[in-house]
């Protein structure tokens, strides 16, 4: 029985340090990880420089070995010290930590496949949580929500665009036609794309007079196609903030690792697990 306590004991403060951000030692842990996650994207980035490369190859392949090492074991121990590991390790953070880890490894079987340690900036994202920044986080959830309430408007809205796409693309090539560079009518659909989005990369451009005249009516329906999406998704922004309360703070479910619960909660919103003790 004594036993079993102590299991418990030195789970909950090894719980407490890596998922937690309301005590000392979790702030520290959580800042220590990402001066480690900065310094490996450091590394990784003068990697691909051939100059630094040739010049400090071996400084960086240990450096990549020893902070690779310090992933896995931070990784295993986030699956040791929660009773649900497999609510962690299918968790938005869960994959992106497991991204990560594996890159170094996969050396072993393909060549260059370190780059794709540039994963771990994913993991600069736990700023939100070391800095209390837990209202944004849940701002992003709220954006979130209002992308998908208003994804039918965008959707109808992209497709109308589409259609006006194909519609001045092909009077575009009658107008300009294969002399002066729309040589097809996707060609034409493609400049009239670029031109809506006000991108420009000016690889065609309309020598007529009729041709520009459009043009200029292109351009300046852009910003309408900019705007309007923009406006749907903040309506809907805004009912989501005007329904929910912003009561909530960065505590972690022991059982799951789930975040941002509201203060007054007493089980978690994700495994239905009992957050304050009797």
């Amino acid at each position: 029985m004594k036993t079993n306590k102590k299991n418990r004991d030195w789970r909950a403060t090894l719980h407490e340090i890596i998922y937690g951000t309301h005590t000392p030692a979790g702030k520290l842990f959580d800042i220590i990880l990402l001066i480690v996650i900065l310094y490996s994207i450091i590394i990784v980035m003068l990697e691909s420089v051939p100059r630094f490369d040739n010049q400090y190859h071996r400084f960086f392949n240990i450096s990549e070995w020893v902070v690779t090492i310090l992933f896995s074991i931070e990784y295993i121990l986030r699956l040791v010290c929660i009773k649900k590991p497999r609510k962690y390790i299918f968790s938005f953070f869960g994959i992106v930590d497991l991204l990560s880890t594996i890159p170094k490894y996969l050396t072993f079987f393909f060549i260059q496949s370190q780059y794709l340690t540039a994963f771990r900036a994913l993991r600069l994202l736990r700023v939100f949580r070391i800095l209390k920044l837990v209202r944004f986080v849940g701002e992003s959830n709220n954006l979130i929500r209002s992308l998908k309430a208003s994804k039918t408007k965008i959707f109808v809205f992209v497709f109308f665009v589409l259609v006006v796409s194909v519609l001045l693309g092909t009077i575009m090539y009658l107008v300009e036609g294969p002399t002066h560079g729309f040589n097809s009518i996707p060609h034409s659909i493609y400049w009239t794309i670029v031109t809506l989005t006000t991108v420009g990369y000016g690889d065609i451009s309309p020598q007529t007079p009729l041709g520009q005249f459009i043009a200029t009516l292109i351009m300046i329906i852009g910003y309408g196609v900019i705007a309007v999406p923009t406006g749907i998704v903040s309506a809907e922004y805004a009912t989501t903030i005007k329904d929910q309360k912003d009561n909530v703070e960065g505590r972690s479910c022991p059982n799951c690792g789930a975040e941002i619960h509201r203060s007054d909660a007493d089980y978690c919103r994700k495994c239905g697990f009992k957050l304050t003790e009797e």
